[in-house]
């Protein structure tokens, strides 16, 4: 018998005993996780309208996105590649709450393309996000639960890179870039393409200053990033100032509660 007929599209999967039922298991227990520290489950469809599903989004995931059209409006629906941005909405447009609020989620993704990470188009992705509270405060609180879910999922030897990309943000406004060289230059920082960076920067008509800071992000990362960035990005405005103060209380506040995990810094790591 021909089982070309059975055969999944690439990048595709399904799961047999008994890994179903351990992934089901661990699906529990880190919901289970997620409800001990106050996050609340919610459920984001599966699709939505495209815009609505891509709103203050980046093109890497309109990329990633696959799009269908509504047999019952015409209108172009778009099938999640990531379940953040609608855990965002929620928040923002259907509960609007006055205080922070802690949600969780667990759902299967689809995307164009994989990764490379895992393999798969169709990962389950689970996640908490932590909105309206802008302080370090926040930002250790959930990375402490990630660390927490790592361990918990049986993940070791976890370290911890932090970054933050209102440094690029601010350091591309100094600058003057348009938005198509600060997509350009952002594309080729999450790659470390020195040389490449090095040529968009020359052709950026830059003044030395700034071609100097822009240039650094790529070599500011290790254990003694901050302290470097702070003597190469002196010059610049207070938004940076301001980040670089931000990462170090964090990174004091990560050593006090999770002395065992290693902290280290890279700012030219912007995913997300």
């Amino acid at each position: 018998m021909n089982n070309v007929h059975w055969l999944l599209p690439e990048g595709i999967d399904e799961l047999l005993p008994p890994k179903a039922l351990l992934l089901e298991k661990k699906r529990r227990d880190l919901l289970d996780l997620f409800n001990s520290w106050g996050y609340d489950l919610i459920q984001p469809p599966f699709i939505e309208y495209l815009e609505s599903l891509l709103t203050g989004t980046g093109g890497d995931l309109d990329l990633r996105t696959f799009k269908i059209t509504d047999q019952v409006t015409g209108r172009t629906l778009g099938i999640r590649a990531d379940i953040t941005p609608q855990a965002a909405r929620i928040d923002a447009h259907q509960l609007r709450r006055d205080a922070p609020t802690r949600l969780c989620y667990v759902g299967t993704v689809l995307n164009t393309r994989t990764d490379g990470f895992a393999g798969s188009r169709s990962p389950v992705q689970i996640g908490a996000e932590l909105y309206g509270h802008a302080g370090e405060e926040s930002d250790q609180e959930i990375l402490c639960l990630m660390l927490e879910t790592l361990e918990k999922a049986g993940v070791e030897n976890v370290y911890i890179d932090l970054g933050h990309v209102g440094i690029f943000r601010a350091l591309a406004e100094e600058s003057g870039l348009n938005k198509q060289q600060e997509l350009e230059l952002f594309d080729a920082l999450q790659r470390k393409a020195v040389p490449e960076i090095t040529v968009l920067l020359a052709s950026y008509n830059l003044t030395p200053e700034h071609h100097l800071r822009l240039s650094s992000l790529a070599s500011l990362s290790g254990d003694d990033a901050l302290v470097r960035a702070q003597e190469l990005l002196s010059g610049a405005g207070e938004s940076v100032q301001s980040a670089l103060k931000q990462m170090e209380r964090l990174s004091n506040l990560l050593a006090e509660q999770r002395p065992d995990v290693a902290v280290h810094f890279d700012l030219s790591e912007l995913r997300g």
